[in-house]
């Protein structure tokens, strides 16, 4: 746990905005309200606290750390002006902030580095291995911004290397400002020199100075360094301890100093600059007793209460402050609001004056890669449940609804375990809907080994017309990925043509479930001699004689199970890559393909490999788990594959079983 949650709720208590703070154990946080967040004691959501401070609003996002809430974070960061990226100081722990300085690379966003939990002199004894162990993953240089100052066994404070001032931390009070003690002077001067060298490369003059052996005035180097953090060229890097509120203040006031301007991420986010008013959906919520609310950034212009955006009335606009909400009359630029009950509008979208909503940048959700079959737990709550499952997707494109014709399954994809878990939680706590939850069928095919020739004949006499029909077929195997192929080949009239039809829709109706008890693929049934009664004849008796004819040939014709193979992609952190192929291999019919450097991705690996579909559950929980969270994967399907002996025979009894049940 680096302590993300404890930094705002420090943040919140330095502002003023807190006269007591929260903590997470004690489930009385700001952020984190959730009940399911404060059950797991992590966050779950992207929790929004709106404040004034030094008479400017600010608003701070608590976003979770897991990538399997990955898209909560990237919502946020997109809208966001600048982002606190908050580690601890182990450097064996680095890897996990992979992802999000990825993300943040990608899409130019400014962050900086909070080193928390730096209580201790054994803590900061990590911090330079743990900032060289970050910045392995990342191609933005990190430019440390203080050194720690020591007393015994105790961190005492920092000395600030671009204005090389000395502060005494004092617990839950700002820190005291004090003279450069004589045994820093000496490492204030290396340290500071280091950092010149890391940022100099960003100016020329700069570099000019540095060449030259002349030391740049604090002015200088603040220019660079401010300029660096708003092109997101350079990191900072500060540390503290949230717990006790050491260095927090030294957070707002780089924020408040160098952090972008509302306009400039709007720039950078490609807003179009001929629409006033424009607000864009950054986060939808489903929020008990009050419905539906879209939380936006307002990127120009002021939204008034009532007002008419993209076509929909504008129900309500509440500034945000954890759960609590406050009422507002109007939002104006820059702000962070939620809008009520605009039904039609989806995350991503933007807002404007005109009549339907505008199209704006948005990073695509990742793939779903576990999926869970719902099922209500009460009778007549199918519906509720859908209309549930509908706005849990909605709030949260992470996850993908899939109802399975076949199966007649209700399925949910979502990026993990504990996010699928989370989703079951929700459903009960929000929408009042207990489900069960399932490991869903694997959509398992059947086909033959050899082929047959076979007569089907359906006689029945009933009084008055019978029915009669009497086929004889010729089948044969295909190839895999070939289908289902129906030919005849009659001649002098023995199977009237109009009958034909209906033995083809005979045959195709059995092939929906063979012998073995799952859909038959790939082989040809060839029509070719049959007979028929001028009165007892008829469309159903042929169809039924085709069943009668493909129940017996199948049988004979060697049935053999064939399961869904996917081709999967594993991306992990190089030094992980042969534990990865350890994974594939270890998973009952695991094929390693091969495994090369991750493109764009500096120090990651990818796998690619062959995996059943019904090993896919297990393998993200592994990857996952020997990756410290960071590892994932992609998938497709590729083939299906014959599968024999005793796990065939497993899985055809228990779809024998199930049938019965039925």
């Amino acid at each position: 746990m680096s302590g993300k949650t404890s930094l705002l709720e420090s943040l919140l208590f330095a502002t003023g905005s807190l006269t007591k703070k929260g903590s997470v154990r004690e489930g009385n946080t700001v952020g984190d309200f959730s009940p399911e967040s404060r059950a797991r004691q992590m966050s779950l959501d992207a929790d929004v606290a709106t404040l004034n401070y030094l008479d400017e609003e600010w608003s701070f996002i608590d976003c979770p750390g897991s990538v399997e809430f990955l898209q909560e974070m990237t919502g946020a960061l997109m809208v966001a002006d600048a982002a606190v990226v908050v580690v601890e100081p182990d450097p064996n722990r680095a890897m996990m902030a992979a992802p999000i300085l990825r993300f943040l690379d990608e899409h130019s966003i400014p962050h900086m580095i909070f080193v928390n939990k730096m209580d201790s002199a054994q803590a900061a004894k990590y911090l330079g291995a743990t900032v060289e162990a970050l910045q392995h993953w990342t191609a933005s240089p990190l430019v440390l911004r203080q050194f720690p100052l020591i007393e015994g066994e105790c961190l005492k404070g920092y000395v600030d290397l671009s204005f090389e001032r000395a502060f005494l931390y004092r617990e839950h009070q700002e820190s005291e400002r004090i003279e450069v003690p004589e045994g820093a002077k000496e490492e204030l001067q290396h340290s500071r020199q280091e950092m010149l060298e890391k940022i100099c490369s960003l100016d020329d003059d700069l570099m000019a100075m540095l060449l030259e052996d002349r030391l740049p005035g604090m002015e200088e180097v603040f220019k660079v360094m401010r300029q660096g953090f708003q092109e997101a060229k350079l990191v900072p890097c500060l540390f503290g301890s949230a717990d006790k509120d050491g260095g927090v203040r030294r957070i707002l006031k780089l924020l408040r100093h160098e952090a972008p301007e509302g306009a400039v991420t709007a720039q950078r986010n490609g807003v179009p600059s001929d629409a006033s008013p424009l607000a864009q959906v950054w986060k939808t919520v489903h929020a008990p007793h009050v419905g539906k609310q879209s939380y936006v950034r307002v990127w120009k212009g002021e939204i008034a209460d009532g007002s008419s955006l993209a076509g929909v009335r504008v129900s309500g606009i509440n500034k945000l402050f954890g759960q609590k909400q406050e009422k507002l009359t109007k939002a104006v630029q820059g702000e962070i609001v939620a809008l009520g009950r605009l039904e039609p509008i989806h995350t991503s979208d933007g807002l404007s004056s005109q009549p339907t909503p505008l199209a704006m940048a948005w990073p695509a959700p990742p793939q779903a890669v576990i999926p869970i079959s719902l099922k209500a737990t009460k009778a007549g709550e199918e519906v509720k449940l859908s209309s549930a499952l509908a706005k849990l997707v909605e709030e949260d494109q992470s996850y993908r609804l899939e109802q399975n014709a076949e199966t007649q399954e209700r399925i949910l994809w979502g990026q993990g375990e504990i996010h699928l878990k989370n989703a079951v939680a929700r459903l009960k706590s929000k929408f009042n809907v207990e489900v069960a939850a399932e490991k869903p069928l694997v959509p398992y095919r059947e086909t033959i080994k050899k082929g047959c020739e076979v007569q089907g004949r359906h006689k029945r006499q009933t009084g008055g017309h019978g029915q009669f029909g009497d086929v004889h077929f010729r089948i044969k195997p295909l190839t895999r990925g070939e289908g289902i192929h129906f030919t005849e080949e009659i001649v002098g009239g023995v199977v009237p043509r109009n009958y034909i039809p209906a033995v083809e829709e005979g045959v195709r109706d059995y092939c929906r479930q063979g012998p073995l008890g799952f859909p038959v693929v790939d082989l040809s049934v060839c029509l070719f001699f049959g007979s028929y009664h001028d009165v007892d004849s008829s469309d159903m008796a042929f169809k039924t004689a085709a069943r009668i004819g493909m129940t017996e040939g199948l049988t004979k014709c060697s049935p053999t199970l064939l399961e869904p193979i996917l081709k999967i992609q594993i991306s992990v952190p190089s030094e992980h890559t042969s534990k990865a192929q350890r994974l594939v291999t270890g998973h009952r019919g695991g094929q390693i393909l091969g495994f090369d450097a991750k493109e764009g991705w500096p120090g990651w690996d990818v796998v690619d490999a062959y995996l059943p579909q019904n090993e896919m559950n297990e393998i993200i929980i592994e990857i996952r788990s020997q990756t410290m969270g960071v590892g994932f994967f992609t998938w497709a399907f590729d083939h299906l594959q014959e599968l024999e002996g005793r796990d065939a025979d497993k899985i055809v009894e228990a779809r024998r079983k199930v049938l019965d049940e039925a």
